[in-house]
């Protein structure tokens, strides 16, 4: 796995615990964080993705915003996503879930940083099936 850059040690030790693959990337003046083979719940097209993060510059001052998918995601009951596009990074198309903090969930300097913007993805893939729930039985 690469290791293009260097990561604080929260977020170090996060990565570590997850006892999944990643790496850093530098990749068109961008820096990405990569999980690979990160659990997806049921209701979707796959099983495990590859999840992207960019670290915006100034980061952790600056919050981490959104989440980049490969491969592409798809709900099984045929409802699409909204808010999404398609990003290159590192040679593959990933797709990006526009999804951001809100006012009452603001980034929070010197608390928030790549575990806590995990944990807003997972709740992300279970809001989608919150603001239309899924046509499949489990």
């Amino acid at each position: 796995m690469r290791r293009d850059f260097q990561l604080q040690e929260e977020d170090l030790l996060f990565l570590d615990n997850l006892g999944l693959p990643w790496e850093t990337i530098n990749d068109g003046g961008m820096q990405w964080v990569i999980i690979h083979n990160y659990p997806v719940p049921f209701g979707y097209n796959v099983d495990i993705v590859k999840v992207g993060i960019k670290l915006e510059t100034g980061y952790p001052r600056t919050q981490l915003d959104m989440a980049y998918f490969f491969p592409s995601l798809a709900r099984l009951d045929g409802k699409l996503i909204n808010a999404l596009s398609m990003q290159p990074i590192n040679g593959e198309n990933f797709q990006r879930w526009s999804r951001h903090r809100t006012p009452q969930n603001p980034w929070r300097e010197g608390i928030d940083d790549l575990s806590t913007h995990m944990s807003l993805v997972s709740f992300w893939f279970e809001q989608e099936f919150i603001k239309q729930p899924n046509g499949i039985a489990a």
